[in-house]
């Protein structure tokens, strides 16, 4: 029974880990693509949450609202590079942070604000009983979750093989040759933003079933970033290794010293992850060393 008790906590570790993913994911597509660090995904996923449930609440079918959700989403992040990232070209790196983490914060603010802080539910049509497997409980919506992210990050893989994901890499590395040789830096960021909302929608749809619709959901930044930290900021492979790795250890330890600590263990379990790998491994397990931490 204990070596059942600690499988249970590995595979919904592991599930939960993959659906932090699916929010770091979207840091990690906009860091890659365009160089930019963004601290503004969280409320990114919140607003993509509240957008789906406000469509669900005028009629439409969950999967209709989720798809009119990823085209509005990606034209959120079109219009966020048109309306401020473009002001900020020549600006220090600094300043770019500042003005995701202004965004994190008014977006935070302006949904629950707008549309009421009480928790809202979006029904994706899975039931609350889970699956058993021996002694094992897994839940169905994380099980959904963990196989959308591996689906988006073997997407997001791919795309940057293709023609456009290597225009993209290119204005990361270099913006100034990347406009030397006929590539829209501008119009690169606008993609990169784009991409961040898609993956937005697909983090706020499944965490927003599991946990209801509000404010919280932009707290999901915090795990991501761990995600991102020890995967490396610009790998996608980083992000489903880092997203396991987060998972299963804010998982398993929780589960056996939260008794005794008298629980919230899992912050700390994220802090420490945070912390190690800058001290020991700046770049992250697959990031490219030349990265600048900021």
């Amino acid at each position: 029974m204990e070596f059942a008790y600690f499988i249970e906590l590995v595979v919904n570790g592991a599930l939960t880990g993959l659906m932090y993913s699916l929010v770091a994911l979207g840091v990690v597509l906009i860091y890659k693509s365009s160089g930019v660090p963004n601290l503004a995904q969280g409320a990114m996923v919140m607003s993509a949450a509240y957008l789906v449930w406000l469509l669900t609440s005028y009629g439409l079918p969950v999967y209709v609202a989720i798809a009119g959700g990823l085209l509005l989403m990606f034209a959120f992040g079109m219009l966020a590079e048109r309306f401020l990232l473009r002001k900020m070209v020549g600006q220090p790196i600094i300043m770019i942070v500042m003005l995701t983490l202004g965004l994190e914060i008014f977006l935070r603010g302006f949904g629950p604000g707008f549309l009421g802080a009480s928790p809202k539910t979006i029904d994706i049509g899975l039931s609350l009983s889970p699956i058993i497997v021996g002694d094992v409980f897994i839940n169905k919506v994380y099980l959904a979750g963990g196989v959308i992210a591996l689906a988006l990050i073997a997407a997001s893989s791919l795309f940057f093989k293709t023609r456009l994901g290597t225009k993209l890499r290119a204005v990361s590395d270099d913006h100034i040759s990347s406009w030397s040789v006929g590539i829209s830096v501008e119009r690169a960021i606008g993609i990169s933003w784009g991409l961040a909302g898609l993956s937005a929608i697909a983090a706020g749809v499944v965490w927003g079933s599991v946990q209801g619709v509000d404010w919280t959901l932009s707290a999901l930044l915090f795990p991501a970033i761990a995600v991102v930290i020890l995967g490396g900021l610009d790998s996608i492979l980083g992000v489903l290794i880092g997203g396991l790795i987060v998972g299963i250890l804010g998982s398993v330890i929780p589960g056996y010293i939260d008794e005794y600590a008298g629980g919230g263990t899992r912050d700390v379990v994220t802090s420490l992850i945070i912390l190690f790998t800058i001290m020991f491994r700046p770049y992250g397990i697959f990031g490219r060393e030349d990265i600048e931490r900021v």
